[in-house]
């Protein structure tokens, strides 16, 4: 990742908590929970310039209100992927292929990008998945359709499974 590029970075409320977005000049490059695993060090979100006013972060802001009020069920921002390594790049692309109200396990997410075998690999970059929501990593379940792992907490994932499953408006 290139620590060097300018991050800007806004905050905004969601039914689930205060969500922390950052974006570079690529695109949005952050959605975190306030209070999720895995999310950058303080200081380096400390490092970031707070904004009012940004293109990527208003429209990122303006999808993610209507989604969460069940008006929208794909997304369509610019995104900046950069911050992983080639693998965990290519489990977050593979998780944008997972349509809006479905799920797949980490078995067939794994064999999607062509590494059957790595599915414990899969899991830990979907844990480091820097755009949660956006790159729906909650609709990733277990083998069985168990709801395990989210980094914002599980029961953050089933309430977007919900709304995601919720009344047909996005059919």
């Amino acid at each position: 990742m290139n620590h060097t590029t300018h991050r800007v970075k806004a905050t905004i409320a969601s039914p689930l908590g205060p969500l922390l977005l950052a974006a570079t000049p690529s695109g949005l490059s952050g959605v975190w929970f306030m209070d999720q695993r895995h999310r950058p060090a303080e200081s380096q979100i400390l490092d970031w310039t707070p904004v009012q006013d940004n293109a990527t972060l208003n429209a990122a802001a303006a999808q993610l209100i209507a989604y969460f009020e069940q008006r929208l069920g794909q997304f369509e921002l610019p995104l900046d992927l950069s911050a992983g390594t080639a693998f965990q790049s290519s489990v977050w692309r593979a998780l944008l292929d997972i349509p809006f109200g479905q799920t797949r396990s980490y078995g067939e997410l794994a064999r999607a990008i062509g590494k059957p075998a790595a599915v414990r690999a899969v899991g830990a970059a979907i844990g480091r998945n820097p755009l949660g929501i956006v790159v729906p990593c909650h609709r990733v379940v277990g083998a069985q359709g168990a709801l395990t792992g989210y980094a914002g907490g599980l029961d953050r994932k089933a309430a977007l499974l919900r709304l995601e499953g919720g009344d047909g408006l996005f059919a």
